[in-house]
């Protein structure tokens, strides 16, 4: 197969070699360009591109329908792709998960025929010229800037034995921007995610690098213990993220996360904040599109090879306050007659009419702390969700309404879930990055809370 193939013959061209009960190919074609820098300089940047192929194979060896994936990078040969798939389809028991393969297009298929979306490094073209410029001023306050940007485009197409045809074209960008202090004792972030670096502002990141700094010149230490506790939405995101990746229908059902009732089912219908806050995804939300379909080439509690090509629409996972739906793949909705439910890309939270801003948080804030971000995550236990990770990059201390000084880091210990139903207050939503998930995860809207008793579990000699 020449590398020249376009991506669309290399699906059709695995559908044609298959002699399986069924199949879905897709192909993957990425782009990505990335600019990175160190002390005030710009150290590297580039592009790259790639491609992804993955057959997944149906057999039904009598006992049932069993299926079998492989995926090769680059210019594979299809006709032993797609045998490598088949012999794998038969090596493997009987699918717990089979159910007919999806025939319905979904809303948002895309132009089948049209080529892959690409990215290169002219996105950064007004971004760059600005940095240059915030280099000079970080120079001239002798202070240090380190970060990188990147953006990636993935153009996905997939087609099944049933006549599904779906493409997607689906951008990421993001920024990370660490100042540091001349002497570097001091280090402090900003960041953002962005689809086409359009809306990015590097003299607002820097801004709010210097403004950290400033703050920063005062070192308060402060013991462990439970704090009123300001979390940023970048910090916010990063807790609810973990929150949404766990709520597997069928983990919850059989009693074995967080979403479990006690006593046997789910917690569908509880209240789990007391304020009347809403988490949702939806694939056309402005700003934070993602695909409209499922792309699957494993099947897991959360997702199923079968369901490859179904609807991703828009869903609440807490209505005011309220757990309303969990992620359920189609084989275990028809098991518990529940329907099924995808997950989404995206994630937003949100308190209808809450307008307040960070700023107007901190003025509002006796004595507390002002987080900046998380970062080492990590689960503890999941019948309770609780998780465990650090402080980074400027905790402050809010006294009177006002920043008093950075503190000390600090060992969390807290479940996302739990804090749902303390959060006292919720500010207005806006979009963020996902510091510690945003290798994966960079679409996310979320606001600024206010917890009364955030349990900073242990200091930490992180800095």
């Amino acid at each position: 197969m020449s590398s020249w193939d376009r991506p669309q013959d290399v699906v059709e061209k695995a559908l044609a070699a298959s002699t399986a009960d069924g199949q879905v190919a897709f192909v993957v074609e990425s782009s990505a360009a990335n600019l990175r820098w160190a002390s005030n300089s710009l150290t590297t940047n580039g592009s790259v591109r790639s491609r992804q192929v993955v057959v997944v194979s149906f057999v039904d060896g009598g006992a049932g329908m069993a299926a079998g994936t492989v995926a090769r990078t680059g210019s594979p040969d299809v006709e032993e792709l797609v045998a490598a798939s088949e012999q794998a389809a038969r090596d493997a028991g009987p699918a717990e998960d089979a159910v007919p393969l999806v025939s319905e297009a979904p809303p948002g298929a895309g132009d089948w025929d049209a080529d892959p979306a690409e990215t290169s490094i002219g996105v950064f073209r007004d971004f760059a010229p600005a940095l240059g410029e915030a280099f000079g001023g970080a120079r001239d306050r002798g202070e240090l800037l380190f970060g990188f940007a990147e953006h990636g485009m993935a153009t996905t197409y997939l087609g099944t034995s049933t006549g599904l045809r779906l493409r997607h074209d689906q951008p990421s960008g993001r920024v990370e921007l660490n100042g540091k202090s001349g002497d570097m004792s001091r280090s402090v972030w900003a960041g953002v995610g962005t689809r086409d670096f359009a809306d990015v502002s590097v003299a607002d990141l820097v801004a709010d690098v210097q403004r950290k700094l400033g703050w920063s010149q005062r070192r308060i230490d402060l013991p462990a213990g439970r704090y009123e506790t300001l979390l940023p939405p970048s910090a916010v995101s990063d807790l609810m993220i973990y929150a949404h990746w766990t709520m597997e229908a069928r983990d919850a059902d059989e009693g074995r996360n967080v979403y479990a009732r006690p006593g046997g089912g789910n917690r569908i219908g509880e209240r789990l904040a007391a304020l009347p806050l809403t988490l949702r995804s939806d694939p056309f939300e402005p700003g934070l599109e993602a695909c409209p379909f499922q792309v699957v080439s494993g099947s897991s509690g959360a997702a199923s090879v079968f369901d490859n090509g179904m609807a991703t629409p828009a869903v609440e996972w807490i209505s005011g306050g309220v757990l309303t739906n969990l992620i359920r793949p189609r084989a275990w909705a028809l098991k518990t007659t529940a329907p099924a439910t995808a997950a989404v890309d995206n994630l937003v939270l949100e308190q209808p009419g809450a307008t307040e801003t960070l700023e107007g948080m901190v003025a509002a804030t006796d004595r507390g702390l002002l987080l900046t971000t998380l970062w080492y995550i990590r689960e503890v236990d999941p019948q309770t969700l609780l998780l465990t990770g650090l402080t980074r990059d400027g905790v402050f201390l809010v006294e009177g309404g006002e920043v008093r000084g950075a503190v000390n880091n600090f060992r969390f210990n807290e479940s996302p879930v739990d804090l749902l139903g303390r959060i006292t207050q919720a500010g207005r939503t806006e979009r963020t990055l996902p510091r510690e998930w945003s290798d994966w995860f960079t679409r996310a809207a979320m606001p600024a809370v206010r917890v009364p008793d955030f349990n900073m579990s242990s200091v930490s000699p992180a800095s």
